[in-house]
């Protein structure tokens, strides 16, 4: 099954692209190639570009604390076990702590670093980060792989609490909805959604061997997703068949 994700607001946006750019950094940097920790450390320069917002870090330790505070609420409800309770609440204060410890935006650190902030002044330019443009770079690259893993998460070390803030955030997002079975007559489906909730994100699981894409909009009071497919001409066609999917919603 191939799942797609689509925000309803703003700030859940950006925790899935950073989601996205960390997942991608680990990867990178567990390899061994030159190539791939090039593209590791612009992947670094990404995170750095998204994470730019003045109020990001202040929205993150904001939904923290109130993911705790609703957390504890469940104290003493008999359906709930306590000792999974304390885990996620140390996870959510040990992840509160450490990004609040951290001084100024992610990555701020680095913007310190003279040599890392050559390597981003030319990283944008289409083949500008050539042996002739940046031979200390070149050199770098070079390196016994070790070294290069070493560097880089000496590098990444100052993004790991955001990396973690937002990978909890996430999942108990995620956790939170309950997946339904849903038809799309004519590949059209759109679902009204419950007042006196606030959805944040839709998680819509599709069979692959369908062949289908979902283009997926939504806001508070809607959510609409049309299904297409990638034909031979290379363009994507409306879907006129009745086909199935799983849908979540979750707040």
């Amino acid at each position: 099954m191939i799942l797609y994700e689509y925000p309803f607001n703003e700030r859940i946006r950006t925790y899935l692209r950073l989601e996205h750019l960390f997942r991608r950094l680990g990867v990178l940097v567990a390899r061994e190639h030159p190539i791939d920790h090039h593209y590791a450390i612009t992947t670094i320069f990404e995170v750095m570009d998204v994470a730019a917002r003045a109020d990001l870090k202040m929205d993150v330790l904001k939904d923290l604390e109130k993911q705790k505070q609703t957390l504890n609420g469940y104290r003493g409800n008999p359906a709930i076990a306590e000792t999974v309770l304390d885990d996620v609440t140390a996870q959510l204060e040990g992840c509160f702590s450490g990004l609040n410890n951290l001084p100024g935006k992610a990555g701020q650190q680095l913007t310190e670093n003279d040599w890392l902030m050559s390597i981003r002044s030319r990283v944008g330019i289409p083949g500008g980060t050539c042996e002739f443009d940046l031979p200390a770079y070149y050199a770098w690259q070079h390196l016994d792989t070790k070294t290069r893993q070493n560097d880089l998460q000496r590098w990444t070390a100052g993004l790991v609490p955001l990396a973690e803030s937002i990978r909890l955030l996430l999942q108990l997002l995620r956790d939170s909805g309950a997946p339904q079975k849903v038809i799309a007559p004519a590949g059209q489906y759109q679902q009204t959604l419950p007042q006196g909730r606030t959805f944040q994100l839709v998680r819509l699981r599709i069979d692959p061997s369908t062949g289908l894409i979902p283009e997926i909009s939504g806001n508070r009071l809607l959510v609409s997703v049309r299904l297409m497919r990638h034909e031979g001409d290379d363009r994507l066609h409306s879907c006129t068949d009745d086909a199935s999917f799983e849908l979540t919603l979750c707040s």
